[in-house]
């Protein structure tokens, strides 16, 4: 579901400005344990570029947001970057990567919407390819400052992706509070 909090170009300052201190890099060190160092990676819903950034130094990582004020904003400080601008749920692209990750994207997606965008990640990702998401942790939806905000569960999560993945790692952790978060990484069945 399509908010308009990250469409302005004042609520991706403040945003900016929120998300300054945190990325994913606790994240990017568990999924390496499971995609080769260099492998081609799609980050859906780069944002600020916090984890984007630890991401390149890695992979050979395209970025990508459905903002175009982010967009811009991550052009303008990564001018040798690839970002594209791709909805979560449809990723219309003809490349293929062998991961792809998001950082706190895929909650803002309907369960329907969460099983488009499962089955176009399993077309566009090639043979073995992994993916790592992460969800906040909980039961039922809100909106969050304009934006669908859709929790979600381990059982839930597996029952989601087991047509398609097999899930390698899934544990809850903490980004503010204890478990209130899940990280998911699975492989391309």
């Amino acid at each position: 579901m399509e908010g308009k909090y990250y469409k302005t170009k004042e609520s991706v300052d403040e945003y900016v400005k929120l998300a300054k201190d945190i990325n994913g890099s606790l994240l990017i060190e568990k999924l390496k344990k499971f995609l080769s160092l260099n492998s081609t990676l799609l980050e859906i819903g780069s944002g600020p570029g916090s984890d984007w950034n630890i991401l390149n130094a890695l992979y050979k990582t395209t970025g990508s947001d459905n903002s175009d004020e982010f967009l811009s904003y991550l052009n303008a400080k990564n001018s040798t970057g690839e970002f594209l601008n791709l909805d979560a749920t449809t990723l219309r692209t003809d490349k293929r990567f062998g991961g792809i990750y998001s950082n706190k994207v895929m909650h803002h997606l309907t369960d329907d919407e969460l099983i488009k965008s499962i089955k176009r990640q399993h077309e566009i990702l090639i043979a073995d390819g992994v993916i790592c998401h992460s969800f906040w942790k909980g039961e039922g939806s809100e909106i969050f400052k304009g934006l669908f905000v859709n929790y979600h569960t381990k059982k839930s999560l597996r029952e989601f992706y087991k047509d398609d993945f097999e899930i390698l790692l899934i544990e809850n952790y903490k980004e503010f509070d204890d478990d209130d978060s899940i990280l998911l990484i699975a492989k391309k069945k």
